[in-house]
């Protein structure tokens, strides 16, 4: 397979899981799918580092834009725009990574919920052992809030691995068009 046509397909498998991080991100900031906890302040910590946001989404889109546009005519540019595609492959790998981290900080952590009448984060010192009891709802509110918390950060968490997966191996992608140079129109022969 061309390096070109190995671009466009990490790009273009990278461009829905963009989507899927901004829109986990966003949803978070609406536990119990109401506005009143963002209004109130009563949001994760974690939400508000905007993993998805930022790591995941504009990082990640940057690199897809740039990653997609080093095909042309299903063939790489050149040599320069290959390894220009490392770097920005890069780039989403950070982006991956800080949105990974962000959603392990959230799992971890648990979620900020009314507990025993005061706000607070009821599972912050028990290791992430909450994750596998799903039935004690410790939250007073918003309702559901764990099982809410814990499928939308697992979600940004899995989407991560996936996007730091797909950006290093356009890095790879990048170093071998870089060094080998850019592919063969064989119409012509």
């Amino acid at each position: 397979m061309c390096t070109g046509k190995c671009s466009r397909c990490v790009a273009v498998t990278l461009y829905p899981l963009v989507l899927l991080s901004i829109i986990c991100n966003i949803v978070l900031f609406f536990p119990g799918w109401n506005t009143k906890y963002v209004k109130d302040g009563h949001i994760t910590e974690e939400v508000k580092y905007l993993g998805g946001l930022i790591g995941g989404g504009l990082m990640v889109l940057i690199s897809a834009l740039y990653i997609h546009l080093t095909q042309e005519d299903g063939c790489c540019g050149n040599r320069f725009g290959m390894f220009f595609s490392i770097i920005l492959a890069a780039v989403g790998v950070a982006g991956a990574l800080y949105n990974c981290i962000a959603s392990v900080l959230g799992l971890v952590n648990g979620p900020f919920c009314l507990y025993n009448g005061n706000w607070t984060v009821p599972f912050k010192n028990s290791n992430g052992t909450y994750l596998f009891d799903l039935k004690s709802e410790v939250c007073e509110e918003p309702n559901n809030v764990v099982k809410f918390n814990i499928g939308l950060f697992a979600t940004l968490l899995a989407t991560s691995c996936l996007q730091a997966l797909l950006c290093a191996s356009q890095m790879i992608n990048g170093l071998i068009g870089c060094l080998c140079g850019t592919c063969v129109n064989k119409e012509g022969a």
